[in-house]
């Protein structure tokens, strides 16, 4: 079995001098540029198709969900944050989440549950102030989550030039 060499260090590397004086000047750089400060209510942060928000479910133009059911994210979320119950339906798509739960105060906010979704129903939105005064408020449902598909445009279209 080969084992992988890695290159002597010289005495001066061993003291680790050199690393030190890169942070420090990495420190100085930083502490002499202009500061600048974000009055935080009345300014609001722009935030970039990239950014992950709280999650929300698609809804259609027609007013239907996109969701089908099929409890992937439930699945995949590390958190255990989201729970899916399906029923049954009579139009083209046979399955739509009867029940539909996030728990918010549990969401880490990692996407997972936005890659692994098949119908691109869960998406993560630009929403980042979330303000709970009980454990009871931070479980959302349907009526919370569903957000109309021409509000989530921007992050759609981050989504399909990804992947």
């Amino acid at each position: 079995m080969d084992y992988i060499k890695y290159k002597d260090l010289t005495l001066l590397d061993k003291t680790y001098l050199p690393q030190i004086a890169k942070g420090l000047a990495l420190t100085l750089s930083q502490v002499f540029k202009p500061k600048f400060t974000r009055q935080y209510p009345e300014e609001k942060w722009e935030t970039p198709a990239s950014f992950r928000g709280r999650p929300v479910l698609v809804l259609e133009e027609n007013g239907t969900e996109r969701c089908v059911a099929c409890g992937l994210c439930s699945r995949v979320c590390p958190a255990l944050a989201i729970e899916v119950q399906a029923n049954e339906t009579e139009l083209e798509k046979e399955r739509y989440p009867e029940k539909f739960e996030i728990n918010m105060v549990r969401c880490i906010f990692c996407g997972f549950c936005e890659e692994v979704c098949p119908e691109e129903a869960i998406v993560m939105s630009s929403e980042y102030e979330l303000v709970f005064k009980s454990q009871e408020e931070a479980i959302f449902g349907k009526e919370k989550l569903l957000v109309p598909r021409k509000n989530l445009e921007g992050r759609l279209k981050f989504l399909k030039e990804r992947r």
